[in-house]
């Protein structure tokens, strides 16, 4: 694993982002592990996370020109990768949307730079896929050209369409989507940290029915 996924990693678990147990999903899946990006609640918790993000864009390699964070997760961490990607010698625009359409002042929906050239989306996690594609007709009706995505973590979880709903959305807008890990390389982490024998077999058992 790379410095920054290790990096991240411990800060989900002492965050309990990552929790073990048994989860009812949306999808009516018995997950026994959950994921939760919005326990990240302090300045110096949200600074370790940014950073993340930042370096596995930069290791990405991918070339772009700002930054849309989808309301409203996406709100507080584009603004938060956007200050590290700064200290990192790049000072990008960014920009995020509202849900409810402003009527006074400027109007719209959309705040912050306005969406031009190419856009990496960043957000918590790619469930369904239904944010990001709202996120990517936003940005290409503004005149944008969406490049990339990147969440914190891909459950590697196949969907209806029997294909992982990162697999489907990247086929199907035509981007890269990214992760700061996927469900194997939490894996991976548990079993050379120590962690819990039984709650690693449960997330092989849960990958060996639902893993794409």
């Amino acid at each position: 694993m790379k410095t920054y996924q290790t990096e991240f990693m411990e800060l989900a678990l002492e965050h309990e982002v990552l929790k073990f147990g048994q989860f009812t999903l949306k999808s009516g899946r018995v997950s026994p592990y959950f994921f939760n990006l919005g326990k990240i609640s302090t300045g110096s918790a949200l600074a370790r996370l940014a950073d993340a993000y930042a370096e596995a864009l930069v290791a990405s390699g991918i070339g772009f020109d700002m930054l849309f964070g989808p309301a409203y997760k996406g709100i507080p961490l584009v603004a938060a990768v956007a200050v590290a990607l700064s200290r990192r010698g790049m000072d990008l625009p960014f920009a995020y949307n509202r849900k409810e359409a402003k009527a006074h002042g400027e109007g719209g929906t959309m705040v912050g730079a306005p969406p031009q050239g190419r856009v990496v989306i960043v957000d918590d996690v790619l469930t369904a896929g239904t944010a990001l594609r709202e996120s990517y007709h936003m940005l290409v009706a503004a005149g944008a050209e969406p490049v990339a995505a990147i969440t914190a973590l891909d459950r590697q979880e196949v969907g209806p369409s029997g294909r992982s709903a990162v697999a489907e959305a990247s086929s199907e807008l035509k981007l890269a989507i990214l992760s700061l890990v996927t469900v194997r390389e939490v894996l991976e982490f548990l079993g050379k940290s120590g962690g819990d024998a039984a709650t690693i077999q449960a997330i092989e058992n849960y990958q060996a029915q639902y893993g794409a």
